[in-house]
């Protein structure tokens, strides 16, 4: 339990420091930014109760929000995906292995963890730049913003699950 907890709290910092210190400053085409951070939740045990899930999510979106100078945005959407997230894991694991799975590529198989993690990522890209426009005059503009950070995000989580495993 305590070797969960110290894992969880390195990878918590670590996705807040790479994000904070490295991805903030990507901006791809002027609409394509990498959130990173979102993977903390995605990885979220089946163990974790979903007010400790909540609870984590928060947390990360609110120290991106604190280096992101965006007040409220990602903590918002990250309280909403960790809502999510073991809802979403059941979807795509089924009841009878539920307790040995974890949320990763190599245990719930590549292409069921692709789209679960993709599921997560689009839901955080969608709520994010929607509280982030808090508008629809420019449409197009949302929609870049949401299509360009949902791609550049799931490749780097699939990068980073394929280089944390091996």
């Amino acid at each position: 339990m305590a070797i969960d907890l110290i894992k969880r709290i390195t990878l918590f910092v670590s996705l807040c420091l790479v994000q904070a210190l490295v991805l903030n400053q990507i901006h791809l085409f002027d609409c394509a930014t990498p959130l990173l951070y979102v993977y903390f939740t995605i990885s979220l045990s089946p163990h974790t109760s979903k007010w400790a899930g909540i609870l984590w999510s928060f947390l990360i979106g609110l120290v991106a929000d604190t280096f992101a100078n965006t007040p409220g945005v990602a903590a918002a959407s990250m309280t909403a995906v960790g809502a999510f997230q073991p809802y979403f894991f059941r979807l795509f694991v089924s009841q009878e292995v539920q307790d040995d799975v974890r949320p990763y590529m190599y245990s719930m198989g590549p292409m069921k963890y692709g789209v679960y993690a993709f599921t997560l990522i689009c839901c955080h890209c969608l709520m994010f730049f929607s509280f982030e426009l808090f508008s629809f005059f420019n449409l197009l503009q949302w929609v870049l913003c949401v299509l360009g950070s949902t791609a550049v995000t799931f490749v780097l989580v699939l990068t980073l699950e394929i280089v944390r495993r091996q």
